[in-house]
């Protein structure tokens, strides 16, 4: 599996690369779609993020944004996927950006991309933290613990799934998230068999509605959620028939993602009636959720949607680290980082040692966290925003390169794949990126934090693109495998 490259952009692999062993598995098209699901974490998002779109958003057309967000996410798509049947490679947008930009930003984006991630994984375990020390223990002789007790106990475990075979982790998943939908729909089809709260009102399905409150603010709310789905290209390597369940696997999950979004949003309006829900949404966005649920499932289906809320974060966390440390394999596997990270279980087929280094720098950062003295929610509100705003920029720069990889090497492939669609969604993107700048406190929940954390990912990239140029000096073989996992 080997493809033609622009002139000046070599790929050959490197001899000492040959041999290494690569990642195998057996996933299929729904193994990586319950993986993506689950990175979003779509029960917490129901129950903590759609109040605060409609709040701070575009109020009862928020339902109408979930779809147009989705909309472009599928533009998006359409290059991301007709780019991944031509550079046949795991590393996702670092692989894309390489191929079309060059090498140097392409190891810039990886860079910057594993700095997200890191970002995004330890956020989502500070919101562990906030979500499990709620729980009484007194079944044990124990009332509460801290919040840091169960990130580092939640770490533990996901650092032993990460070591065995992703099948593993892809069945965890799967279960998680077929309870999220299961209760989801549950709770919907009661509220329309309630007639709502003052009946099935289309309110919501108006120009007016759409065009209500900050637009603006409500599309760049609606985007981050459909974050992570590169990660149907990172699996490549583990998945069944990768050149048909990736394609496939990215839509399924985009589509999936905007109907569950949607839906739910509608019927957040409908159970508390379309005045209602707007008074909840700005006054009270974090108890709306759950009581809503509440008011149509009672004690029970609350106590479940609890129970599924700490199912729904730890899958989360999971995904996010299966996800990071094969973004660490990759870059092993070219070269870049220590080699002895590439290496493969004998048994597990698992990138081991990757994942191993993932725990370790998730344990060193919680420590960090615990004794710096950090507010667990508002720490998981910075790093998630600014992780989600960085997979943006990331986006806009695989855009950029389907255009260019397709100009310098045609293959035969429609202008609408190539370009039309790449170029519409790079307009969406990026306008939605300027959104996110001029709004980087709300997406964040702290200006002076965010310019922090901006400085650190941005000087990732430029990091990584400098360490390429004193690559392509000192380790020419090691540089022309960046990119690339075709060994």
């Amino acid at each position: 599996m080997s493809y033609s490259e622009p002139a000046g952009l070599t790929m050959t692999a490197p001899r000492q690369l040959e041999s290494a062993q690569r990642l195998r598995g057996n996933l299929g098209t729904f193994d990586i779609v319950f993986t993506v699901l689950a990175y979003n974490a779509p029960l917490t998002i129901i129950i903590g993020l759609i109040p605060v779109i409609i709040g701070v958003g575009n109020g009862l057309g928020a339902p109408l944004t979930y779809l147009a967000a989705g909309c472009l996410m599928l533009l998006f798509a359409v290059g991301f996927t007709t780019m991944a049947r031509h550079v046949p490679n795991a590393g996702a947008y670092y692989a894309y950006i390489t191929a079309g930009l060059g090498r140097s930003l392409g190891l810039g984006s990886a860079f910057m991309a594993i700095l997200a991630y890191t970002f995004m994984l330890i956020g989502a375990y500070l919101y562990v933290g906030v979500t499990f020390s709620t729980i009484s223990l007194s079944w044990i002789g124990l009332e509460k613990l801290p919040w840091w007790q169960w990130s580092l106990g939640f770490a533990a475990i996901v650092a032993v799934l990460g070591h065995f075979r992703i099948s593993l982790s892809a069945k965890l998943l799967s279960l998680a998230l077929v309870c999220e939908v299961i209760i989801t729909f549950v709770w919907e089809a009661a509220v329309f068999q309630d007639g709502g709260a003052n009946g099935l009102s289309m309110s919501w399905l108006t120009p007016e509605a759409l065009t209500s409150g900050s637009i603006g603010l409500a599309v760049l709310f609606g985007v981050t959620c459909f974050a992570g789905f590169e990660a149907t290209a990172i699996f490549r390597e583990e998945a069944h028939n990768p050149e048909v369940t990736i394609p496939r696997a990215t839509y399924i999950s985009i589509i999936a993602m905007s109907v569950m979004f949607a839906s739910a949003t509608l019927c957040f309006i409908l159970g508390w009636g379309p005045e209602a829900a707007l008074d909840k949404s700005i006054n009270d966005p974090s108890n709306a959720g759950m009581a809503v649920v509440e008011a149509y499932l009672g004690n029970v289906g609350v106590s479940i949607v609890h129970t599924l809320v700490c199912t729904s974060i730890f899958a989360c966390v999971l995904a996010i680290h299966n996800i990071l440390a094969r973004y660490i394999y990759c870059l092993s596997v070219d070269g870049v980082l220590f080699k002895s990270l590439s290496t493969v279980h004998p048994s597990h087929d698992s990138p081991y040692r990757a994942s191993g280094m993932v725990a370790v720098i998730t344990v060193a950062s919680l420590l960090a966290a615990i004794y710096s003295g950090v507010e667990p929610y508002s720490g998981y509100a910075s790093l998630v925003g600014i992780a989600g705003y960085t997979l943006l920029i990331l986006q806009i720069l695989t855009s950029v390169a389907v255009i260019v990889f397709f100009i310098k090497t045609p293959k035969g492939v429609s202008a609408m794949k190539t370009k039309v669609a790449p170029a519409l969604a790079l307009v969406g993107l990026s306008t939605t990126a300027w959104l996110a700048t001029e709004n980087i406190g709300l997406l964040t929940g702290s200006e002076s934090v965010a310019m922090i954390l901006l400085a650190f990912l941005f000087g990732s990239l430029m990091f990584g693109c400098v360490y390429a140029l004193w690559l392509k000096r000192s380790s020419p073989l090691v540089y022309r495998a960046i990119g690339r996992q075709e060994i």
